[in-house]
């Protein structure tokens, strides 16, 4: 399958598991919270929120632009730890792994 197939598969896949663990939120953070430089935002957002504001949109741009997709990730460690205390976030959890895994490969 091709690459940009796969990962829009995934980004789906992330937006329902986000959606269905109660983590979509429906309002934007302030435009000061997504201008942060910091890995993840960590200082100004979540890490549902990273995902949701910042990584999804981002993403699906590059895919729907069938633009260079990144290099290797791994953005699951990060969400494990940042997601503990969130019940049903597996789901999640197992997206962020398989595009950590597509991404892991990348030439």
């Amino acid at each position: 399958m091709d690459r940009y197939r796969q990962c829009r598969d995934l980004l789906t896949a992330l937006e329902t598991a986000l959606r269905q663990a109660g983590l979509w939120e429906s309002e934007a953070p302030a435009p000061t919270a997504l201008a942060s430089t910091a890995p993840f935002a960590v200082d100004t957002l979540t890490g549902s929120q990273w995902l949701q504001w910042v990584f999804l949109p981002r993403m699906c741009a590059l895919v729907s632009a069938q633009a260079p997709l990144p290099g290797p990730f791994a953005i699951s460690p990060y969400l494990e730890e940042a997601l503990k205390e969130h019940p049903g976030c597996e789901a999640v959890l197992a997206v962020t792994r398989q595009l950590d895994a597509l991404f892991g490969a990348s030439e």
